[in-house]
């Protein structure tokens, strides 16, 4: 690999792996968070998923 193809992947992957990592964190805060008004705007969601809420 050259330099300017490595450099590219480089900046490919930043943005992939925020996108993952911001996604992971809003399904668990969504998922375990029992706030009310937060557990009633995912219930649907999570029944949905598969995810248990109850």
């Amino acid at each position: 690999m050259t330099t300017t193809t490595q450099t590219a992947a480089r900046s490919l992957m930043l943005p992939a792996l925020f996108a993952g990592l911001l996604g992971v964190f809003i399904i668990a805060v969504a998922g375990h968070v029992q706030a009310s008004a937060l557990h009633d705007a995912a219930h649907d969601v999570r029944h949905a998923t598969g995810f248990p809420c109850h």
